[in-house]
């Protein structure tokens, strides 16, 4: 298994776990796995994998950020994004969030039937879950 596998199991399940218990996603969680991204992509690919990585990253954060606005995501979600992103790159954040989406509507109306009154949907699971798929997918 390659660095970057091993950087995306750790914070998807870091992150998954933190959302599940706190409802949050610590700060200390991903800024790290975002930094690992951009260095890991840089070692192996040069200035082109920077590029990529930050690409990826930016990517990531904008693609949840409009529902971060209107309160449907929490702005740690956006941040596990964007440090995804940069270990996935443009187009394999974007199969990211595709894949994470029906695993995250699954999730919301679980939670929305079992928990009444609670308005808070741990999302974590469904982007780890949709990044880790996207990660297979590019063998």
């Amino acid at each position: 298994m390659s660095l970057a596998t091993w950087i995306a199991l750790l914070l998807g399940s870091a992150a998954t776990l933190d959302d599940l218990c706190r409802r949050s996603i610590a700060n200390w969680i991903v800024l790290p796995a975002l930094a690992g991204g951009l260095l890991y992509q840089t070692w192996t690919a040069g200035a082109a994998g920077l590029a990529r990585s930050a690409g990826g990253a930016a990517l990531g954060f904008v693609v949840y950020l409009f529902f971060y606005w209107v309160g449907a995501m929490g702005a740690g979600d956006i941040k596990l994004m964007a440090a995804f992103g940069a270990l996935l790159g443009p187009s394999g954040i974007l199969l990211a969030a595709l894949l994470a989406a029906p695993v995250g509507g699954l999730i919301a109306a679980a939670a929305l039937t079992w928990r009444r009154g609670e308005r808070h949907v741990p999302y974590a699971p469904a982007i780890a879950l949709g990044a880790w798929l996207a990660m297979l997918g590019r063998g």
